[in-house]
């Protein structure tokens, strides 16, 4: 049995406003030629195939074309990630089961698989606590708790079918073990994200998504990360999906690399320095994100920068020294801080004084509210 395990295509998404859609369409190409040359029984993808609930045309006919080309030649497996609408993603699945394209965005489907060979294949969707802990009637409302029950039901139904069967798992969480990027939205919000590696013991493979870097948690449990680089903390990240082979001694993993449309890098130092400096010349033609130290801050410098580096997509400012008495900017004041956080920090900006308790549990109310509402989107 071999499959080919890739997840967060985000299809749709830019890169600070350059468009990605060209480079996802070579991203398609190369997964459909890689199903071909390699002979794969089935195409697994763990969630975020869009890039948010409600996507673009061009988004949904290419996932359209990607998914016609591969069931052309294999069987495919997705589930919903945090970033997808569970209802628009799964509308029509019980149609396209019948075409080898399997769509599981449904708690009710949860312990139900996907017989591929001498497989069973799970999907387990994303699942926002709050939801899954009032449909399964769980105490807690975590993501550890939530996935715990989705893989009881999973092994329940893997025991049932008896030792010949080998287990597949999809899931898309933040697997403890695994290391976080700028790029995947928090989930922190309505319990502990984190969720250890150990709730998925038992079965033969567990394919992960949400994290965008590729990470072997452990042998059997991995993540292939999202096939092009969302954010500059994804530099040196290599992009691509596992080719998982399941055999009579275990499983075997390779990663296959992807096309990389266009290498990133971050540089820093003053701006004659970037401007005449030989030692900058590798980066002429990267997307760059630059951070200018110079002590007082340079007038036009990205319409200079510009002149060497065409791909300057981001500017940053942290002049030489401690820096104590630079302003910062809003993206650095809020970096390390939670949405409630943020919000805390607004109510003391207009009020004067830090929120009571009372109003921080109104604005996790609403927060909790929010995230429900996209959900449901």
């Amino acid at each position: 049995m071999r499959i080919l395990h890739t997840s967060d295509w985000h299809l749709g998404r830019s890169f600070h406003r350059e468009s990605l859609k060209d480079a996802q369409e070579a991203f398609v190409d190369h997964l459909v030629d890689t199903v071909r040359a390699e002979r794969v029984d089935c195409v697994l993808v763990s969630g975020d195939v869009y890039d948010r609930a409600l996507p673009s045309v061009d988004a949904v006919k290419l996932c359209d074309d990607a998914l016609a080309r591969l069931k052309a030649l294999t069987r495919v497996v997705l589930i919903a990630g945090n970033h997808d609408s569970a209802s628009r993603l799964g509308w029509g699945a019980r149609l396209l089961d019948d075409s080898g394209v399997h769509v599981r965005t449904e708690f009710a489907r949860v312990g139900e698989p996907v017989l591929i060979g001498d497989a069973a294949v799970y999907g387990i969707p994303y699942l926002e606590p709050e939801f899954a802990r009032s449909e399964w009637e769980l105490r807690d409302r975590t993501h550890a708790a939530v996935l715990t029950e989705a893989m009881r039901r999973v092994r329940a139904d893997v025991e049932a079918r008896g030792p010949d069967v080998r287990s597949v798992v999809l899931a898309h969480a933040f697997v403890t073990g695994g290391e976080a990027s700028d790029s995947e939205r928090d989930i922190t919000v309505g319990g502990s994200a984190h969720v250890p590696a150990s709730v998925f013991d038992g079965v033969d493979y567990a394919a992960l998504g949400h994290l965008h870097g590729k990470w072997a948690v452990t042998d059997r449990v991995r993540y292939s990360g999202s096939p092009l680089a969302y954010s500059f903390s994804e530099e040196h990240h290599v992009k691509g999906s596992w080719l998982v082979d399941l055999r009579a001694d275990g499983v075997r993993a390779e990663f296959a690399e992807a096309p990389v449309p266009c290498r990133l890098g971050r540089v820093r130092g003053r701006i004659d320095d970037l401007m005449h400096d030989a030692r900058f010349e590798e980066f002429e033609d990267r997307w760059l994100q630059i951070t200018l130290t110079d002590p007082r801050r340079p007038s036009g410098a990205m319409e200079r920068l510009r002149r060497r580096f065409p791909g300057a997509l981001v500017l940053g400012y942290e002049p030489e020294g401690d820096g104590a008495d630079a302003p910062r900017g809003w993206a650095d004041r809020i970096r390390e801080k939670s949405d409630l956080d943020i919000a805390g920090d607004f109510v003391t900006e207009v009020a004067g004084e830090p929120a009571t308790a009372d109003e921080r549990a109104l604005l996790h109310e609403a927060f909790e509210h929010c995230r429900q509402k996209e959900a449901l989107a």
